[in-house]
C-alpha cells in the first residue's frame, strides 16, 4: 500500500504526505496515529463520519508468503472526492506517487483522475505501483482497464511479476517492462522476489539480484522496494528520463536492500529500516 512507502522514504531521510480518507472510527484513528508516528504529513487525510476504514486481513503461509482479505462496503477510502484534496500537498511535491486501489470505486476514481492532473501541472514526477488486489476489483477485467489507465502519465512504473499480464497482456517481465516504457514511462521496475529486480529503461535494461535475507514477513516488500528505489532516485537529483540503465541499477540496489530488511522482521511498517541499515547493507556487500 501507498502509505507503507511514505514510512519507507520517511526512514531513510525524506518528507512524506497522505492524501486519503479513513472513517472516524477505531481503525481510521490507529491508521492516523500510526502514520503520525512515523513523521508523515497527514493534513491531507479526511475522516469520514459516514463510512468505516477498510479493513485488510493478512495471511502468511509456512512459506512466509502472503495471503489477503478485506471488508470494505463500502470502505471510507473509496469515498474521497475531487474538492476534498489538498491541492496545495500535491504542488509542493517532487514526487507524486498513486496506487490503483483509489480507482476500484466512485467517487475516489475521479479525485484520483484530478489528482494525476494537479500533479502533472505542478510538473511532479509520476510514480505508480498498482499494488493489485483481486478481492477489491469486481473483476479481472475491470481492475486490467482501470490499472492500464493510469499508465500514460506515469514517469516511474514499478509492477510485480504477477502483475505484468495485468498491466501490459505480457507475462513475461522483460516484455512487460518493455510495453510500459514503450507507452511512455523512463523507467520501469519489476520485482521478481527472491531473484531481486529486472530494470528497463529507453537505452537498455538490467537485472538486480537480492541481497540475503533471513525471511520472517513478506508483507510490505514491495512498498520497500519502492521506498527505497525513489529514495534513491531523490538523492541522484536528475529528471526521470535522464535516468541511465547503470543509474536505475543503483535504485534498485537500494530498493532491494530496504526490502531485505523489511522482510526479516514482522509487519509492513514496523519492519521500515532506517537510512543507516540500509547503508549498512549496501556497504557490506
Amino acid at each position: 500500500m501507498w502509505h507503507i512507502v511514505l514510512v519507507a522514504l520517511e526512514h531513510l531521510g525524506f518528507d512524506t504526505a497522505f492524501i486519503g480518507k479513513v472513517g472516524a472510527d477505531m481503525y481510521g484513528d490507529f491508521l492516523r496515529k500510526t502514520l503520525v508516528s512515523n513523521d508523515v504529513n497527514c493534513e491531507g487525510l479526511i475522516s469520514d463520519q459516514n463510512a468505516f476504514t477498510t479493513l485488510a486481513f493478512v495471511g502468511l503461509d509456512e512459506k512466509r508468503e502472503r495471503s489477503f482479505a478485506f471488508a470494505r462496503k463500502p470502505g471510507a477510502d473509496t469515498q474521497l472526492e475531487s474538492q476534498e484534496v489538498n491541492k496545495r500537498i500535491i504542488q509542493d511535491s517532487r514526487v507524486f506517487h498513486i496506487g490503483s486501489l483509489s480507482l476500484t470505486d466512485e467517487p475516489a476514481r475521479t479525485a484520483t483522475y484530478d489528482e494525476i492532473k494537479i500533479a502533472k501541472s505542478a510538473k511532479c514526477v509520476m510514480s505508480y505501483d498498482p499494488n493489485y488486489r483481486a478481492g477489491l476489483w469486481p473483476s479481472v477485467e475491470i481492475a486490467a482497464r482501470m490499472m492500464r489507465s493510469v499508465l500514460p502519465y506515469m514517469d516511474l512504473v514499478k509492477m510485480s511479476e504477477g502483475e505484468c499480464t495485468l498491466l501490459t497482456g505480457y507475462s513475461d517481465p522483460k516484455m512487460a517492462a518493455a510495453e510500459i516504457v514503450k507507452g511512455g514511462a523512463s523507467v520501469c521496475a519489476v520485482t521478481l522476489g527472491a531473484a531481486g529486480a529486472y530494470v528497463k529503461t529507453g537505452t537498455g535494461d538490467a537485472s538486480v539480484p537480492t541481497f540475503p535475507a533471513n525471511i520472517i514477513d513478506t508483507t510490505g516488500a514491495g512498498d520497500a522496494f519502492w521506498g527505497g528505489f525513489l529514495a534513491a532516485f531523490l538523492q541522484f537529483g536528475i529528471a526521470p528520463n535522464d535516468i541511465s540503465v547503470q543509474e536505475a541499477k543503483m535504485m534498485a540496489r537500494t530498493g532491494n536492500a530496504v526490502a531485505s530488511l523489511c522482510v526479516s522482521k514482522h509487519g509492513g511498517i514496523p519492519s521500515m529500516p532506517l537510512r543507516s541499515d540500509v547503508k549498512r547493507v549496501l556497504d557490506n556487500s
